[in-house]
């Protein structure tokens, strides 16, 4: 078996802002491809002005649903972990922020992970990309307001981690795209969405002897 000739990929929060636009890349690339949004009315306008590309309602808070998504699906060969949330509250005094921020940018990604990849093993191929963030490197000093910094170290950490466990031909690696204008970013921000998808669109799209437990910007490896 091997990569499929148009592979299925899964683009949690690719309605708006960067997953929007590595969904698009991925259509344009000639990926099937399946946006996984909280608001459907919203994923389904969003797949319609794409074009060739679906929404699925997918709440990354309610892992009890995924199993069903995932064989509506019918097998996922890249998935993309990009949906996220920017709690900036304490976490001492909002506990609840850190439990969400954490459900959604880590434990949220890691259970999607285990759903995709007997799939994944099954054909002997697979891409996982992880949307990270520099505020969820130790080596730029943690600096992520509230919960989202640990939330996202703790994606990292994943990213580093599962190689032992993924099967032949799975790779898996976390990017950080930069300061973005986005709805989290806000307008001031350098990057525009299409910029800051292009180092995730490329590990979707990694050959076999491209690199796997890598953080990476710019298409080049990063410190943790």
């Amino acid at each position: 078996m091997g990569q499929p000739e148009h592979p299925t990929a899964l683009v949690t929060g690719g309605n708006r802002g960067i997953g929007r636009a590595i969904t698009a890349g991925l259509v344009a690339s000639g990926h099937r491809v399946v946006i996984g949004v909280r608001d459907i009315s919203a994923g389904e306008v969003a797949a319609r002005q794409i074009g060739a590309a679906r929404a699925v309602a997918l709440d990354l808070q309610a892992p009890a649903g995924f199993s069903a998504v995932l064989a509506d699906i019918g097998g996922v060969d890249v998935l993309v972990n990009n949906a996220g949330v920017l709690i900036e509250t304490s976490m001492i005094e909002d506990p609840g922020g850190f439990h969400t921020s954490v459900q959604v940018m880590m434990l949220g990604p890691f259970q999607l992970i285990r759903g995709v990849v007997p799939h994944m093993r099954a054909q002997g191929w697979g891409r996982i990309v992880n949307v990270s963030s520099g505020w969820g490197s130790f080596a730029e000093g943690l600096a992520g307001p509230g919960a989202y910094g640990v939330a996202k170290a703790g994606l990292n950490a994943l990213t580093k981690a599962l190689v032992r466990d993924l099967p032949p031909g799975v790779k898996i690696n976390a990017m950080c795209p930069g300061w973005v204008r986005t709805r989290m970013g806000g307008p001031a921000a350098p990057r525009s969405a299409q910029e800051g998808a292009e180092t995730a669109l490329w590990l979707a799209q990694l050959p076999r002897n491209g690199p796997t437990g890598g953080m990476f910007r710019n298409r080049k490896p990063v410190a943790w």
